[in-house]
């Protein structure tokens, strides 16, 4: 007959103490305990902090202006980089020369300085104009919800794209949108199109949120609808807020670059990778480097902001938790 044999009372006395003494992560540190195991989410952490750098320290990596022509008396225009091995292959010009002389490299890490502006500041905007629409929606209820949804729902009817090339196209000429290149009126266009989905998200949590225990238990003993909404109901619906960042960021870029591609972005000479997709075209018959560069520079980026939403979306769901 087998016999069933069982640990020593020590081994399980001392599993026992294990687990009682074992440090128990928040729910923060798990989320971030997970993200970092991502490899892909890490991957595009890194490019991402790359592409910052990049931008930040642009005046000491670039080796030329990227508005001037380098060698202005005589200039190499349209060279091809130098991995093309061609006979228009410039040794001073790594990455070659665009349609009038100027540097591509310089061009190209100046560009990420405008590009990685235009993904932040548009969805900071966002992020403040929707949550606190979203919450206050949510939380107050009755008529303010009602008039607060009806306002998200008449902005939310218009297609965002058009009503963007709408805002651009009537007020970039005027000294509104010249002002800073044309980039403070993007901001606010971009904002004023997208804050919607971030509202109906807050809203929508707040709603799930307000009459919990620990909602009740606030309320109970005297706290104020400001500090409910800041102490307890806003930590608690942060989670799908910040993965909803994380891809409104690579839209923003991509808007950019799809109206600086149609001629109402950026004002030139101001570089972005749209701008230069839109300048490249000019040459694109007999050199597509100074289209597929840029364009290789924004797929790069979007995928590495996806990689990182996708992470962050993976380590913010309480489901994935083992």
């Amino acid at each position: 007959m087998a016999t069933i044999t069982r640990p020593l009372a020590g081994q399980e006395r001392a599993a026992e103490l294990n687990v009682l003494v074992r440090k128990q992560r928040s729910l923060w540190q798990d989320a971030m305990y997970r993200l970092v195991r991502n490899k892909a989410a890490m991957v595009g952490l890194g490019v991402i902090i790359l592409a910052g750098l990049m931008a930040i320290f642009a005046p000491f990596i670039a080796p030329y202006s990227p508005t001037a022509i380098p060698n202005a008396a005589n200039p190499t225009i349209n060279a091809d980089p130098f991995w093309t091995g061609t006979k228009y292959v410039d040794p001073r010009y790594l990455f070659g020369t665009d349609e009038i002389g100027r540097d591509i490299l310089t061009r190209l890490i100046y560009s990420a300085r405008v590009s990685m502006i235009i993904g932040f500041v548009p969805v900071a905007l966002i992020f403040l104009i929707g949550v606190s629409v979203g919450m206050v929606a949510g939380y107050a209820g009755g008529w303010t919800d009602q008039l607060l949804m009806r306002i998200t729902d008449v902005v939310y009817a218009f297609p965002d794209l058009l009503f963007l090339l709408i805002i651009m196209a009537t007020l970039r000429g005027t000294d509104i949108g010249k002002f800073g290149g044309g980039l403070p009126l993007m901001f606010v266009g971009i904002a004023i199109v997208n804050w919607v989905g971030m509202a109906r998200l807050l809203r929508g949590q707040v709603l799930s949120l307000k009459e919990k225990e620990f909602v009740e238990a606030a309320r109970c003993v005297g706290a104020t609808p400001i500090r409910i909404l800041v102490r307890h109901l806003f930590p608690n619906a942060i989670a799908p807020a910040i993965v909803a960042v994380s891809f409104a960021i690579p839209s923003a870029m991509l808007t950019e670059a799809t109206l600086s591609f149609l001629g109402i972005g950026v004002i030139p000479p101001t570089p972005t990778w749209g701008v230069m997709i839109n300048d490249g075209f000019v040459v694109f018959s007999t050199s597509p480097w100074p289209v597929l560069l840029p364009a290789f520079c924004i797929a790069i980026v979007m995928l590495s902001f996806t990689f990182l939403g996708d992470g962050l979306r993976d380590a913010l769901d309480p489901r994935m938790k083992i």
